[in-house]
């Protein structure tokens, strides 16, 4: 087993070395100026994000759409993710995960403005998109063929979104909150031990295997019962769950921040000069290095907020939206409050926690903590009262929402690659995957979703790239020259039966 998990840790460290980095930071930096550093434009997107567009075409709301992407990026890496990027990249990953959420508003805007504006309707009239549909509608021959390299990429992006989505989407979430739960709570409830003793089954070791498998079952549950309901009913309980799951957990790290206000300046301090010098911290008990930083950083940033992976413009593909300039500065948003504010939030408690507390500094030094869940739930215990209700509901609800909105993206992507006719397979194993997840998968997930996440992101910045003078161009005819309100003209296209 070891010698295979030193194998998945090569290949990721392969996988996340120099040239990935440099075309995922690049093509943030890249798209920053080829939209006209569309990031100013924050303000009028967010105000898009809470209008309606009733009379545009489209399956759900702009919000709705919104809120089912959201539901996907903020998850296990805004809590758990934030930890393992310090164990392993030190302090200085923080930044790092910032910058890239600041630059990479403009890959979310870009990858989802070429979604919106490629995509198609099934024999249904449901709306179907993302990079797939781009790949296979942008680079048509005059004779309406799609060349061989654009099919390639199209089917690349849609079998590595697929198997990635059951790491990711579904054995990272539920892993991340059997470990944080039976991590934090140090019994069975009554109800539960009541019910065991009533079936004649043996609890009094507290919390085991039998209630990580009990956590498995009431996840699987409650997520079956929304993903068979399609994208509709995924965006009517993600429109209800991620406002409240957000603000109430950004409401409790403002008031950790608060108890811990003498430690915050000095935990800004730590995170800039770790991101860009070899300084050991905690002594050497976290990694160090620019290198090791900007590797981790970067990494956990794609995996919070996704952007250039191409998941979120697969949901605003079915959005309402009169143009694909509307929808796609409503989705650049969920990059700003997935990691701008929320995964900086995160990064901040857990650095000033760790700095104010000399025993979580001495279980760091004596190697008691390895693991991303392990930091953040020790760091989150320090809190007198709040601090772990926050971290265990936050994680639950924010697992869940995620587990639903990948759930979304698989189906999209087998779709596109079977048909309808693979879809409740492929969400009958996604829920085995969730459940097998929850019971035994270690942190060898992360590294393995690190893994599939680089490969799916690949074919979507390749394709983004390669679109990059339509998207400029468009873009300076809707958003610079006024032109938001404007009707795309061009007509959708229909799919035969597949």
């Amino acid at each position: 087993m070891d010698a295979v998990v030193d194998v998945i840790n090569a290949i990721d460290a392969w996988v996340w070395g120099i040239p990935m980095l440099v075309l995922l930071l690049g093509s943030h930096i890249f798209l920053t100026f080829r939209t006209g550093v569309i990031q100013r434009k924050l303000p009028v997107a967010i105000k898009l994000s809470v209008s309606k567009d009733p009379n545009a075409p489209g399956d759900i709301s702009q919000f709705g759409a919104l809120c089912t992407a959201l539901s996907a990026t903020i998850g296990t890496g805004n809590i758990v993710g934030v930890g393992t990027a310090i164990i392993a990249g030190g302090p200085g990953a923080v930044l790092w995960m910032w910058l890239t959420g600041v630059f990479g508003i403009a890959t979310k805007y870009a990858e989802t403005f070429a979604a919106v504006k490629y995509r198609v309707k099934d024999h249904n009239g449901n709306m179907l998109g993302g990079a797939m549909y781009a790949w296979k509608r942008a680079f048509k021959n005059k004779d309406g063929k799609t060349p061989w390299w654009a099919e390639l990429g199209a089917g690349l992006f849609a079998i590595f979104a697929a198997i990635a989505a059951f790491g990711i989407g579904a054995a990272v979430q539920t892993q991340a909150v059997t470990s944080v739960v039976t991590t934090n709570v140090s019994a069975i409830p009554d109800w539960i031990g009541s019910f065991l003793d009533w079936i004649n089954v043996d609890h009094t070791d507290g919390v085991g295997i039998l209630p990580e498998a009990i956590i498995g079952l009431i996840i699987v549950g409650l997520v079956a019962a929304v993903i068979f309901g399609g994208v509709k009913a995924i965006s009517r309980v993600c429109e209800k769950l991620v406002p409240f799951m957000a603000f109430a957990y950004a409401i409790g790290c403002i008031i950790i921040l608060v108890i811990n206000w003498a430690y915050i300046w000095p935990a800004i301090c730590l995170i800039v000069e770790c991101a860009f010098t070899p300084r050991a911290a905690f002594g050497g008990a976290v990694g160090s290095g620019l290198m090791l930083a900007l590797q981790f950083g970067c990494a956990r940033g794609l995996f919070s907020n996704e952007s250039g992976l191409g998941s979120a413009p697969i949901v605003a593909s079915a959005a309402s939206t009169r143009n694909p300039a509307r929808q796609a500065l409503v989705s650049m948003t969920g990059t700003f409050w997935d990691t701008v504010v929320v995964c900086a939030l995160t990064g901040l408690v857990l650095v000033s926690t760790m700095i104010g507390n000399a025993d979580l500094q001495a279980e760091l030094m004596a190697g008691n903590i390895t693991a991303g869940a392990e930091l953040t739930s020790a760091a989150f215990g320090e809190i007198p009262i709040i601090g772990t209700p926050i971290l265990v509901v936050g994680m639950i609800l924010f697992a869940y929402s995620t587990t639903l909105g990948w759930s979304y993206y698989g189906n999209r992507c087998i779709t596109f690659l079977f048909g309808k006719k693979a879809i409740k397979p492929y969400q009958v194993l996604y829920l085995i995957i969730a459940f097998l997840g929850a019971i035994g998968v270690g942190d060898v997930v992360w590294t393995v979703s690190d893994i599939t996440n680089a490969l799916m992101a690949v074919p979507n910045i390749i394709v983004v790239l390669l679109l990059s003078g339509v998207i400029a161009r468009e873009t300076k005819h809707y958003v610079y020259s006024g032109n938001l309100d404007e009707q795309d003209c061009e007509p959708i296209p229909q799919l035969e039966a597949k």
